[in-house]
């Protein structure tokens, strides 16, 4: 058994789990996430705390479900948030409803409705925030957003991630 799989998680105040033959419900302040069972990886709901286990020597996955467990237990407690920047002239967004109205320089504005679970905010006209209880489809939705126009490798204009780096290339010498 993996070393990460041995590892417990505690479940913090206002967090439940339901342990099921289906699967596994985690229920907290940000919502409710289900993640079907795995075969073989037994999962245990133990004094405040879930706790994987092999069932048998074959499986390879209590490490994983572990981890898939530890980002359910963290998304309805605290919730996961992803940053973007828009980086160039004239390059805007706005959120109108539950839709990202995105001005990236071309002939046309990209509209981008927010997919179920995943909350959209422009706390200015170049970052967008995009927020939601499972990390998977907050990371998912932001990769969507920037792949409207990825920074391009000469000036670093487009939408990129709080913090990237961006490595830019000389230019063409005459």
């Amino acid at each position: 058994m993996s070393r990460v799989a041995k590892k417990p998680i505690a479940l913090p105040k206002g967090v439940e789990c339901q342990v099921t033959k289906d699967g596994i419900t985690v229920k907290g302040p940000k919502g409710t996430l289900k993640m079907h069972a795995i075969p073989g990886v037994e999962v245990k709901n133990q004094d405040g705390h879930l706790v994987c286990a092999d069932g048998t020597a074959e499986t390879k996955f209590a490490g994983t479900t572990r981890a898939l467990l530890a980002n359910m237990v963290q998304g309805v407690s605290q919730g996961y948030e992803r940053k973007l920047e828009l980086v160039g002239v004239g390059f805007r967004a706005a959120v109108q409803g539950k839709s990202l109205n995105l001005s990236l320089g071309f002939s046309h504005p990209v509209v981008f409705p927010a997919p179920e679970g995943v909350t959209l905010e422009t706390p200015s006209p170049t970052e967008i925030l995009v927020k939601g209880a499972d990390k998977q489809r907050v990371g998912e939705t932001a990769a969507k957003i920037r792949g409207f126009r990825p920074p391009e490798p000469y000036k670093g204009k487009g939408v990129r991630y709080a913090g990237e780096r961006i490595t830019l290339k000389e230019a063409k010498k005459a």
